[in-house]
């Protein structure tokens, strides 16, 4: 079973500091690796408990182990990293993701989100930022790109894929985390169990989205279309340093984003063709049967609104969802579309506003999250429908959020 997840925008990892990243030497990165390998072995509990700064919303205060922790982290990236703007935005990326684990270690008391482990973790995704998102080593991805799973063979032996749900999983709490229309997830799995195509047409809420619906799927039992999932991606996971080792445990289709194609307008071109040639890619999975693909037919992650401070869906765009339909049909093989709502927004909560660059500053908080799949929708009728699927998808996908967020 071959299946495909994807979206206009989706996870990056970023930090403002990795535009300065690009520019690194390469034994700049080499020596942020080793001396950032030496910090976790030395004994965190050395260091005092006063070194952590207060937290960004002046609530959370680490515990002193998390907080020597924070310390190790903050004495050896200072020292590694001659270009001090870049320490700033890499020590708050490691105290949210400490933060985010001190509460699951409270709430759960399982070993892997203690101190040791997440400083661990941590440390591991910022050596790999550095060695595959900048220098020599960048890795640079083509219009599909497969899974790296560090299988006997691969030029690279990690399981990219195995890090990026280790990395983000403490931070959910599973205990609450809700699986919704489970009976409509086995319905499209024995749907691509007889070669025929299925797409979600689903809300797109946070950056760690990919392993919100990797861990959703695994509690449902559905581990086999969790790890085969393939993601459209937009430019931001594919060039920002810190998501690119999240980028490379994914199949990839990999375009520019609609709502970003006309940033740097003399690239345009370039940008346009690349996409010609991951449509290409994608018809291709389509046609071969058997792929299931899950599109945000909004082209990018719902936003909060800032005078409620609730999270609205955002709107579904018809021309999208028209695209996914028109592929489905050229690709000859019977294709099945749903409905999928996620809660995944305070995982990782976007900026207020949409930023065409990458570098954005993220938080991370330890929360349940959650999918709900609804009832196939049915496709029938040309273009003087297409506006009436559209708003069928979008209701269906915001009845979904609705009763995900009364439940939990």
């Amino acid at each position: 079973m071959k299946i495909a997840l994807t979206c206009s925008v989706l996870l990056s990892i970023s930090l403002r500091a990795c535009d300065a990243f690009v520019p690194f030497a390469h034994n700049q990165a080499s020596l942020v690796q080793q001396r950032m390998s030496s910090s976790t072995d030395a004994d965190t509990s050395t260091t005092s408990a006063a070194a952590a700064p207060a937290s960004s919303d002046g609530t959370i205060e680490l515990e002193p182990d998390f907080a020597a922790a924070y310390a190790n982290a903050e004495t050896q990236l200072s020292a590694a990293i001659p270009n001090k703007d870049l320490v700033g935005p890499l020590l708050h990326f490691t105290r949210e993701y400490l933060s985010a684990n001190q509460k699951s270690f409270q709430a759960t008391g399982d070993e892997i989100s203690s101190a040791v482990n997440s400083l661990q973790r941590i440390t591991n995704a910022i050596q790999y930022g550095l060695k595959f998102g900048t220098g020599d080593d960048k890795f640079l991805f083509g219009s599909s790109h497969k899974a790296l799973r560090g299988k006997e063979g691969d030029d690279i032996p990690i399981d990219f894929y195995a890090f990026g749900c280790d990395f983000f999983r403490p931070c959910m709490d599973l205990e609450n985390t809700i699986v919704s229309g489970r009976d409509n997830l086995q319905q499209a799995a024995d749907y691509l169990a007889k070669g025929e195509n299925v797409v979600f047409l689903a809300n797109h809420q946070s950056e760690a989205d990919p392993q919100v619906m990797s861990v959703c799927l695994e509690l449902a039992g559905f581990n086999e279309m969790a790890q085969d999932l393939t993601y459209v991606a937009g430019h931001k996971v594919t060039t920002d340093a810190l998501a690119i080792p999240f980028s490379m445990g994914r199949n990839l289709i990999c375009i520019h984003s609609k709502k970003h194609i006309d940033a740097q307008p003399e690239t345009k071109s370039l940008k346009q063709r690349q996409n010609l040639q991951a449509m290409s890619s994608m018809l291709k999975e389509l046609k071969s049967g058997g792929t299931a693909l899950w599109v945000a037919p909004s082209g990018g992650r719902d936003r909060r609104d800032v005078e409620t401070g609730k999270v609205p869906l955002a709107q579904f765009d018809s021309k999208t969802i028209d695209m996914f339909r028109l592929m489905g049909n050229k690709s000859k093989v019977k294709t099945h579309y749903y409905p999928l709502s996620m809660v995944s927004y305070d995982l990782c909560p976007p900026p207020d506003t949409v930023e065409a660059g990458v570098g954005e500053q993220r938080n991370i908080r330890y929360v349940p999250v959650g999918i709900s799949c609804g009832e196939e929708l049915i496709s029938e009728g040309g273009l003087e429908k297409r506006h009436m699927f559209c708003d069928e998808a979008m209701r269906k996908a915001t009845e979904g959020y609705d009763e995900l967020l009364t439940q939990m």
